[in-house]
């Protein structure tokens, strides 16, 4: 009994014999039993599944030593660009699908909650408070957006005094994170007032590419790729006895909302952001002088944490 692999090529065998198949089993098969005696049952499983999974890749594409050398010394790149400013892996997770996927298996749909979405490397932690109705841009560039929304469960009840923190690149595409003189823009967290609502002013969000100066983007280049991010904007959103969310909201209209790099559109979280016609009054009385602005709204409903 033999085993046909998927191409002709010279460098792929087109037959594996039984007894090259049963030595390949029997590696496969000697590295489970060695994580027989793991006193932890779920690292018992990630171990052992991990393993099978990655040796039926490297039987079923037959690898090469050169492959995987590469793939060795690709991932030693990841790591050495890898900083506290840039985190290299979380964008290979992201292009690759990985981050997308693990968010849908641990944010089970349930009715009308908010989708999440991918979390992304620029985050930071002690991003500043604003009041509500305050600007999250702090002096970065951008076209002003008014955005504004309730905060609910999922009986449709008003969740007070949430934390949101919000997020985003300025007009050139980039964060504050990837400038050198350790700004803070774009981004600050507020609370949702008594009765749920929430809005403040930040950026008609734009289209930028993820760092792709380094492997990630070479990967992309490789393989035909764009490293282009839809236009978003960043939540998340942390309230007692719900499930934390982490989300964006995108442009409707932007055309790379089917061709996001990191496969993070979802169609309920993608929003109008009307455009203002230079002298409309603003909402809470902002004189613009005269510039164009957008406004956007998007109402946030949580899952109860029972549901993780």
């Amino acid at each position: 009994m033999t085993e046909t692999t998927s191409t002709d090529s010279p460098a792929f065998p087109a037959a594996i014999s039984t007894q090259q198949q049963a030595v390949e089993q029997t590696l496969t098969n000697n590295v489970l039993a060695s994580f027989e005696d793991c006193t932890d049952p779920r690292l018992k499983q990630l171990m052992q599944s991990l393993v099978s999974h990655l040796h039926a890749f490297i039987r079923d594409v037959r690898l090469t030593e050169a492959e995987w050398n590469t793939a060795i010394e690709f991932l030693t790149q990841v790591g050495h660009i890898t900083d506290d400013r840039r985190q290299e892996f979380i964008l290979l997770s992201d292009i690759l699908g990985v981050s997308m996927q693990t968010i849908n298996v641990n944010n089970d749909a349930l009715g009308n909650a908010t989708e999440a979405t991918v979390f992304g490397p620029f985050f930071v932690e002690d991003a500043p408070e604003i009041p509500i109705g305050g600007d999250i841009a702090g002096g970065a560039s951008g076209q002003p957006c008014w955005v504004e929304g309730t905060v609910k469960d999922t009986d449709g009840s008003s969740i007070p005094h949430v934390r949101i923190e919000v997020w985003e690149a300025d007009e050139d595409g980039f964060y504050d994170v990837q400038y050198p003189d350790n700004r803070v823009t774009g981004r600050a967290h507020l609370f949702s007032d008594d009765q749920g609502n929430y809005r403040f002013w930040g950026l008609t969000p734009t289209p930028y590419p993820i760092p792709h100066d380094g492997p990630v983007g070479k990967l992309l280049e490789a393989t035909g790729r764009s490293p282009m991010r839809a236009s978003h904007l960043h939540f998340m959103v942390t309230a007692e006895n719900h499930r934390t969310l982490v989300t964006h909201i995108f442009v409707r209209g932007d055309e790379l909302l089917k061709h996001d790099t990191v496969f993070g559109v979802k169609e309920s979280l993608i929003k109008d952001f009307a455009q203002q016609p230079a002298g409309t009054p603003t909402p809470d009385g902002r004189d613009l002088l005269d510039a164009v602005w957008t406004r956007a709204r998007f109402d946030i409903v949580l899952a109860p944490a029972s549901i993780l």
